[in-house]
């Protein structure tokens, strides 16, 4: 497993990471989400030892420092764009896998891997921003690494690339990898992740399932579906419960309770049609888990 214990970096502004502790285990994706401003960059570049700060981070028991073959044991995407412009990809790889001790024979096969071989001696100053990803994903891939963590992997990617590397870091994982992945796309992130680790201004908010999170933070709510929608909505609001019409016969209820929804409609009797329980989803849930931690909040029109 990855373990993070006790990351703390304070800023003169303020913004840092206080004290977080989380683990990483193998064989799933785990998502990494954060508000913008909340520390994300912070805590990978602490967890790699690529910032200075408080707590430490180890991966199988070892600090990213002390780790033997560090390509060949953690593979790292946090800036894509830190690449020569003049030099190509295949050159950029070797240039790595030499200084990794890593066969050359390695350069092609991720090259293959992440759909760049027909573009290999392309200056990577030619390259798009999806392509650039691709390149930094490689690069993380040379050593064949049991850990990976990634900074925003499906940044500038289409569709098709988006779906392409969920698949891969799913195959990856399937692997017994441990992959740590943050990303603000949150209906991607939904359908990658199995694990989620949430933080705001720093702190922990919630780290195991995505599936525990949401049923923890998001909002759940009574359909129900009758002939007298008006009639049923007085009789709701009568009972102290909020209700809203959504579409024709149709109501929303603010409430989980079924028991409560469906003895309401037949004290007032009312025929229901249809009666269900609809819980929202990752996105809420992550905005109500994180709100009080956003920093920057524009209004809404």
């Amino acid at each position: 497993m990855i373990v993070a214990d006790g990351l703390t970096k304070a800023y003169r502004g303020g913004a840092g990471v206080e004290n977080l502790s989380f683990t990483v285990r193998p064989g799933v994706v785990t998502g990494f989400l954060g508000p913008n401003g909340a520390g994300k960059s912070t805590t990978i570049r602490l967890m790699l030892g690529l910032t200075r700060g408080g707590g430490h981070t180890t991966f199988g028991g070892r600090e990213y420092a002390r780790v033997p073959g560090p390509l060949r044991t953690v593979g790292v995407l946090t800036d894509a764009a830190a690449v020569h412009p003049a030099r190509t990809a295949a050159a950029h790889l070797r240039m790595v896998a030499a200084g990794g001790g890593l066969p050359a024979r390695r350069v092609r096969e991720v090259l293959t891997t992440v759909g760049l071989e027909s573009v290999a001696g392309r200056p990577a100053g030619r390259f798009s921003l999806g392509m650039k990803q691709r390149l930094g994903l490689a690069t993380a891939l040379l050593g064949d690494p049991e850990y990976l963590i990634l900074d925003e992997p499906a940044t500038g990617l289409d569709p098709e690339g988006v779906r392409w590397i969920r698949d891969l870091l799913r195959r990856l994982a399937g692997e017994g990898r441990t992959i740590l992945a943050s990303s603000h796309l949150l209906a991607e992130m939904s359908l990658l992740a199995e694990d989620l680790i949430v933080i705001g201004a720093g702190r922990l908010v919630s780290a195991g399932p995505l599936g525990e999170f949401v049923r923890r933070h998001a909002r759940a709510d009574v359909v129900v579906r009758v002939e007298q929608p008006s009639v049923l909505m007085v009789a709701l609001a009568r009972d102290g419960l909020p209700v809203r019409q959504e579409a024709a016969g149709e109501l929303v209820v603010g409430t989980a309770d079924t028991e409560r929804v469906a003895a309401v409609a037949a004290q007032a009797g009312i025929g229901v049609r249809e009666l269900f329980v609809r819980q929202s989803g990752l996105e809420d849930a992550f905005l109500a888990a994180t709100s009080a931690a956003v920093r920057h909040r524009g209004e809404s029109s």
